[in-house]
């Protein structure tokens, strides 16, 4: 069973930075799949914000680039996720995630991850104040 257990969120002032960890456990590439981060604020939808393929190619919502770095270091079974210049706006709670590729470009609406596909943890809470 896949394990996913986020790490690293807290309240900053805004312009401050946060490093998310997801230390994974017992999940093996799936077709199709990827590993990322996606948020979810408040009555809100929940948003894909970065990914990661399996060969390692990374891509991020308009929002966040220049801003958020994601990356994986294979030896420690962990991904990172870098937030520099946080704004308010990227006020969440932020879930690691491995699922449909597609899924981190489009979203998954207004829904809970308990309804999403494939394997999340348990979010970790990200406050930025203005």
């Amino acid at each position: 069973q896949a394990q996913l257990v986020e790490s690293g969120g807290g309240s900053v002032q805004a312009g401050g930075s946060l490093r998310l960890s997801c230390v994974v456990s017992g999940y093996t590439d799936i077709d199709g799949y990827c590993m990322g981060w996606f948020r979810q604020a408040p009555g809100e939808a929940l948003d894909g914000v970065a990914s990661i393929t399996s060969s390692g190619a990374v891509s991020y919502i308009d929002s966040v680039k220049d801003r958020f770095t994601l990356s994986r270091d294979n030896a420690k079974a962990t991904l990172y996720l870098q937030m520099n210049n946080l704004r308010p706006e990227d006020t969440a709670i932020y879930y690691c995630a491995a699922t449909l590729c597609w899924t981190f470009a489009h979203g998954y609406g207004p829904v809970s991850r308990e309804s999403a596909s494939g394997h999340w943890g348990q979010g970790t809470q990200v406050t930025v104040r203005s």
